[in-house]
């Protein structure tokens, strides 16, 4: 089995549950699958492949833009409903972060301009980047959410209500003007440093990906404590409790609201 084309071998299989193992497999529907990435770029990065069912061909999903110079209507439907797929996995991605390390942070959804196997993927990346598996300019630069070889989702699906001649150019996908992005100097996504090599950058990445991790846990922390004052003076001064809970709606502030961010400790995966 070509690597090149084992993505399109699994979008034709008619069960995927029981043809792909759980190491594969993430999730499935009747229209698409979901599976981990087999080398990951970061902590999470999956791909959502769109199944090839009748009436559509392989030649049909072969890329975004076979897709998107196919019939306009069903290639909108398609990314739509990937788009749908993207988003449930977002929410089971930050449960998993807030499970592991105690927080949430940004997950991207898009398109490689250019991709590098055949059949159309969509990939859900969380943004820290930090992976053995990267290692490479050309591995960083597809993914780098500013320079434009990696296309946001929604960017693409407003595409659709553009004017039909900006539909048509952007829909090229010209190689010549993306794969040369690829080529670019290394930059740091987050604080625009220049980065001389892979091994600076990786670094950099750690660091910045640490630094936030940390920040997040000190939010959390004085979160925490600012919750535990407000129960202990409740504790102390029950009177003055049940007064507040006679004041007029709109005053008091929804209990929901305090406790939701204190409902998880942080505990950092030391596997990560």
């Amino acid at each position: 089995m070509s690597h090149l084309t084992i993505l399109r071998t699994y979008a034709q299989s008619p069960s995927p549950s029981t043809a792909l193992p759980p190491s594969i497999l993430f999730a499935h529907s009747p229209s698409s699958l979901t599976i981990f990435d087999a080398y990951p770029k970061a902590t999470f990065h999956f791909l959502i492949l769109p199944r090839i069912v009748s009436p559509l061909t392989a030649s049909d999903l072969a890329s975004l833009k076979a897709l998107l110079n196919r019939d306009k209507a069903t290639a909108k439907d398609i990314i739509v409903g990937l788009r749908e797929d993207a988003l449930v996995l977002k929410a089971s991605i930050e449960e998993e972060m807030v499970k592991r390390f105690g927080y949430k942070w940004d997950i991207w959804i898009g398109f490689h301009a250019v991709p590098s196997m055949e059949h159309l993927h969509l990939h859900v990346i969380s943004s820290d980047l930090v992976s053995p598996s990267l290692k490479n300019k050309k591995h960083y630069n597809s993914f780098h959410p500013k320079l434009g070889f990696f296309l946001h989702l929604d960017d693409v699906l407003s595409w659709f209500d553009t004017d039909p001649s900006f539909y048509t150019r952007m829909s090229k996908l010209e190689k010549s003007e993306y794969e040369p992005l690829l080529k670019e100097d290394l930059c740091c996504y987050r604080c625009n440093e220049s980065m001389k090599n892979m091994p600076t950058l990786k670094s950099h990445l750690q660091e910045e990906w640490d630094n936030e991790t940390k920040s997040a846990k000190t939010k959390l922390e004085k979160a925490k404590l600012v919750q535990n004052k407000r129960k202990r003076n409740a504790d102390e001064n029950p009177t003055n409790v049940q007064a507040k809970t006679n004041e007029p709606s709109g005053s008091v502030t929804d209990k929901s609201e305090l406790e939701e961010p204190f409902k998880k400790r942080i505990e950092r995966d030391d596997d990560s």
